[in-house]
């Protein structure tokens, strides 16, 4: 069984993910990092280059191949559940968790932050934000296994409650 890691940008899914992996002895795959590698250039290079839509479309060919695995721990980007096909196979070999945190949190964690091109137009950063949100949070809660709150926690104690969690639902077996 994969666990795969959802939720928007910022909410500690990479960090999060690492040290999972490293605790529990699995490897760990992002799905960012291996679109940025089928498609042999940066993610805003692929925005600007072919749009959102490649994107996304590169991203579920991506999900395609890494959900058919088992053992991984899975940092998906924030919008892989803006297809349903993406969530039906991640959830098909995977315990879903969702991290979610406060707008404010989210706001100071990727502010400078220049990997991702803007997802809207005519609007502010926090405008785009809360959008976003807005129109993710009831694909997050539907995709979503259970969910974790990581504002104020430090990232190894988010992986500690997410591994009791775990362990609790017979998920997984702590080295």
């Amino acid at each position: 069984m994969n666990i795969v890691l959802i939720g928007y940008r910022g909410t500690g899914k990479s960090t999060v993910a690492r040290l999972l992996a490293s605790q529990l002895g699995r490897p760990v795959v992002s799905l960012d990092e291996e679109v940025v590698k089928k498609a042999g250039m940066r993610i805003p290079e692929i925005i600007a280059q072919y749009g959102w839509d490649h994107f996304r479309t590169l991203e579920s060919q991506v999900v395609e191949e890494v959900s058919e695995q088992d053992g991984l721990v899975i940092d998906a980007g924030g919008g892989v559940i803006l297809r349903e096909r993406n969530v039906s196979l991640l959830r098909k070999h995977g315990f879903l968790v969702w991290l979610t945190a406060p707008i404010e949190v989210i706001v100071e964690r990727i502010s400078t932050g220049t990997e991702r091109p803007p997802l809207k137009q005519d609007t502010t950063f926090l405008e785009e934000i809360e959008e976003v949100l807005n129109e993710r949070i009831p694909l997050y809660q539907a995709a979503a296994h259970t969910v974790l709150e990581t504002a104020g926690m430090p990232p190894q104690k988010v992986v500690e409650d997410l591994l009791d969690r775990l362990q609790k639902e017979g998920h997984v077996v702590r080295k």
